[in-house]
C-alpha cells in the first residue's frame, strides 16, 4: 500500500515538473510572435500610405517646411520694375466743393505741400509722339502727374488721352480750343462755352469724367470765370514754377530753369507741357535731378469725379462725331475668322 501510494505522489510530481518546464519554454515564443506582428504590420497596412499622400497633395502647398522661410514671409512684389526710381512719394484727394485755387502764382490760401515735395503738371495734351514720350518717362521712374487737356486735342487723339488715364495719372481740362479766357472781347457766356465745351469733349474722349481739375490758358484768370467755376465746384490751378518749356532752345535749358527754381523754391506745382518736343526729350534727365536732389513727387487726385452739363454733352458729341457713345467691345464687333 506504501509502495503505491510512493508511486503515486512521484508521478504527480513529474508531471508538475514537465508542465513547468513547458511554461518556461513557451512563454518566450509568445512574446517573440507577438513583437513579429507589430514590426510587420506597416508593410501590409495601408494607413502610412495614405499619410504619405496626404503630404503631396495640392492643398498643403500653404504650408512650408523649411524653418528658414517660415521665420520670414514671403514679399509681395514691388509695383515698381525699377528700384532706383523716383517713385510716388503721396496721394492727396481735393474736395473740389466752391472751386479752391492751387498754385502760388495766384492762390495763396492751400500750402499743402512740404519742403522737397512736387506734384508735375502738363498741358496742352493729348498730342502724338510727345504725350507717349512723356508717358514712357513717368513710367520709367514709376511716377504720376497731373495732364490738363485741351478739349479739341482730346477729340484728336482720344486713344492717347485714354492711354494716360490708364496708366493711373490724373485728368484735368484745358478749355476747348486754348483760347485767353480773360481777353477784352471775351464775354462771359463764351468763356462759359470754352470751360464747358472742353469739359465734355474730355469726357466723350475719355469714355468717363475727368477730375473736376481746371487750368487757364496762359495763366489768364478772368473774375467772373473763376467765379463761374466755384459754382461748377471745379478746383482751380495755377503753378508755383513755371518752366516756360514752350520758350526753350533744348532740353537741357529746361532742366535747368525747373531745377534752379524748385531749389530755390525748395517744392512746388511745376507747370510743364506734354505738346512740347523738347519737353518730353527734358523729361527723363528731369526726374533723374529730381530723385538725385531729394524731391519727391505728390499726385492730386479729385475726391469726386466732374459733373459735365448734359447740352454740352450733347453739343460735343455732334461736334466731336465719334463714336464715343457705343458701349460695345471691340471682339462683339470684329473678330479674326480666318488667318
Amino acid at each position: 500500500m506504501r509502495n503505491a501510494l510512493g508511486l503515486m505522489l512521484m508521478s504527480v510530481v513529474a508531471a508538475a515538473t514537465i508542465a513547468g518546464t513547458w511554461l518556461l519554454t513557451a512563454a518566450p515564443h509568445r512574446h517573440s510572435a507577438k513583437a513579429e506582428s507589430v514590426a510587420a504590420a506597416p508593410p501590409t497596412s495601408p494607413a502610412p500610405t495614405r499619410s504619405a499622400a496626404r503630404v503631396d497633395a495640392p492643398e498643403f502647398t500653404g504650408s512650408i517646411s523649411d524653418p528658414q522661410a517660415a521665420a520670414t514671409p514671403a514679399q509681395p512684389k514691388p509695383a515698381c520694375a525699377n528700384p532706383d526710381a523716383l517713385g510716388l512719394s503721396r496721394v492727396v484727394e481735393v474736395d473740389t466743393s466752391g472751386g479752391p485755387g492751387f498754385g502760388f502764382e495766384h492762390f495763396k490760401q492751400f500750402d499743402f505741400l512740404a519742403d522737397k515735395e512736387v506734384v508735375l503738371t502738363f498741358d496742352d495734351g493729348p498730342w502724338p509722339g510727345n504725350t507717349p514720350a512723356v508717358l514712357k518717362a513717368l513710367a520709367d521712374e514709376c511716377t504720376k502727374a497731373v495732364f490738363f487737356s485741351i478739349g479739341k486735342h482730346a477729340s484728336y487723339h482720344p486713344e492717347i488721352l485714354k492711354a494716360v488715364a490708364a496708366a493711373g495719372h490724373t485728368i484735368g481740362t484745358h478749355t476747348w480750343s486754348h483760347v485767353n479766357l480773360n481777353a477784352k472781347k471775351m464775354t462771359e457766356q463764351l468763356a462759359k462755352d470754352e470751360i464747358e465745351k472742353g469739359n465734355s469733349a474730355v469726357k466723350l474722349a475719355l469714355g468717363t469724367a475727368p477730375a473736376p481739375f481746371f487750368r487757364f490758358p496762359e495763366l489768364q484768370h478772368s473774375p467772373t470765370a473763376m467765379a463761374y467755376l466755384g459754382t461748377r465746384n471745379i478746383a482751380m490751378f495755377s503753378a508755383d514754377l513755371d518752366s516756360f518749356d514752350f520758350r526753350a532752345k533744348n532740353a537741357d535749358q529746361i532742366v535747368t530753369t525747373v531745377m534752379s527754381k524748385l531749389d530755390k523754391q525748395g517744392k512746388g506745382i511745376i507747370l510743364m507741357h506734354d505738346f512740347q518736343k523738347h519737353t518730353a526729350e527734358a523729361l527723363p534727365a528731369l526726374l533723374r535731378r529730381l530723385k538725385e536732389g531729394g524731391y519727391k513727387i505728390v499726385l492730386m487726385r479729385a475726391k469726386t469725379p466732374m459733373q459735365t452739363l448734359a447740352e454740352y454733352d450733347e453739343a460735343m458729341l455732334k461736334e466731336m462725331k465719334l463714336p464715343v457713345a457705343a458701349t460695345r467691345p471691340v471682339s462683339s464687333v470684329i473678330q479674326t475668322v480666318a488667318r
